[in-house]
């Protein structure tokens, strides 16, 4: 396994100029924050989050970097969307007791402008806490403070299970 993946990225190496060479060290060193433990998914290590949580509040920094692009050159709204339900998800998982979780139900998400600059922020606040449901919403801006996406979100309390 690991001959067939040096032979795969000395590949990649091979075919790649300046620009793909700093998306494939973007992405691996995305990999290298999944595996060193600096970030705990590697959704969240591909796109380098910084994520600040509270009791009220959650916020996730990514740096817009060309693996993010769309082929307009603009960051994919599937990445926006990510960094939505994970902003909201991890909220509503921090307001949960201990041995639940939260589950996306549904996500509504309205794309205002688009996704430029040097860095994305995200911020999610709870609107809702219930039994078996919590509603969030969360907006997305870019560097020069432009609003990007407006989002809500609805999880289902779910028990965790037993590994």
């Amino acid at each position: 396994m690991e001959k067939e993946l040096q032979q795969l990225l000395d590949e990649c190496i091979s075919l790649s100029g300046e620009q793909e060479l700093e998306d494939l060290k973007t992405v691996l060193s995305g990999v290298k924050n999944k595996l060193s433990g600096k970030n705990s998914t590697y959704i969240d290590g591909l796109l380098h989050m910084d994520r600040r949580l509270d009791h009220e509040t959650c916020e996730i920094d990514i740096p817009i970097t060309k693996v993010l692009d769309n082929t307009l050159g603009i960051v994919h709204g599937g990445f926006t969307a990510t960094i939505l339900d994970t902003a909201m998800g991890t909220l509503a998982n921090k307001l949960l007791p201990e041995g639940y979780a939260a589950v996306t139900s549904q996500i509504n998400i309205h794309y205002l402008a688009p996704g430029i600059g040097d860095n994305l922020q995200c911020k999610a606040k709870l609107i809702h806490k219930g039994r078996s449901t919590v509603v969030l919403e969360a907006d997305v801006f870019r560097s020069d403070g432009r609003k990007i996406a407006h989002s809500s979100g609805s999880f289902f309390v779910v028990k965790k299970q037993h590994k």
